[in-house]
């Protein structure tokens, strides 16, 4: 398999999931101003989207869009278990999170990344502050999203909650987050994909 990537992007996610889950894999990067790969290959020719992440599996198929990526990932080494079984509850409470960090947390940003409007940033910062605090209560209690055991979608909270910075938004605000943030910071699995992304030493 191959991951197209650009560093710190929300590609870090899948990155992150294939690093947890011990398949073998490749990382190409994707400049996303020149849309061109590490190889110099016209990206949109391989992702017609034009934007990270990608995965290029052995069968020559492409899958696209992180949330989807990663369940795939996960599917494929259920002994990790870095999502729940298919059907099950806790299954459904996993898409839901990862639909929540992509609709409420993960576009949020778009205006800090694409320089939008003051009054657009303002909406995003407020937007962000509510769910920030949602995520933080529900972190209350809990080492991980679903519980006590790591799963794909904590992958992608992560990811996204590096960007705050760009928001002038404090992580200290939420120290049940902050706490989140720095478990998973810790895991090897994270720290290879950071460390490969360039964004750790």
């Amino acid at each position: 398999m191959k991951l197209f990537i650009s560093p710190g992007a929300c590609s870090l996610s899948p990155h992150i999931a294939l690093q947890e889950s011990g398949l073998a894999f490749e990382v190409e990067k994707v400049n996303l101003k020149t849309k061109l790969t590490e190889a110099g290959v016209n990206f949109p020719e391989i992702n017609p989207k034009g934007y990270v992440p990608a995965l290029l599996l052995d069968s020559g198929e492409l899958l696209t869009e992180g949330p989807a990526i990663v369940q795939y990932i996960a599917d494929q080494v259920p002994e990790k278990n870095l999502a729940p079984a298919n059907g099950t509850m806790a299954r459904y409470e996993l898409q839901a999170w990862l639909t929540y960090i992509g609709t409420e947390l993960h576009k949020s940003f778009v205006p800090f990344f694409h320089h939008g409007s003051d009054d657009w940033q303002a909406v995003a910062k407020a937007n962000l502050e509510a769910r920030y605090a949602y995520v933080n209560q529900h972190l209350a209690d809990k080492n991980y999203l679903l519980g006590e055991n790591f799963s794909v979608a904590d992958g992608y909270l992560f990811t996204v909650t590096r960007w705050l910075r760009v928001s002038k938004l404090d992580l200290a605000a939420w120290p049940h987050l902050t706490a989140f943030q720095q478990r998973m910071a810790e895991r090897p699995g994270v720290h290879a994909a950071l460390k490969a992304e360039g964004l750790a030493s």
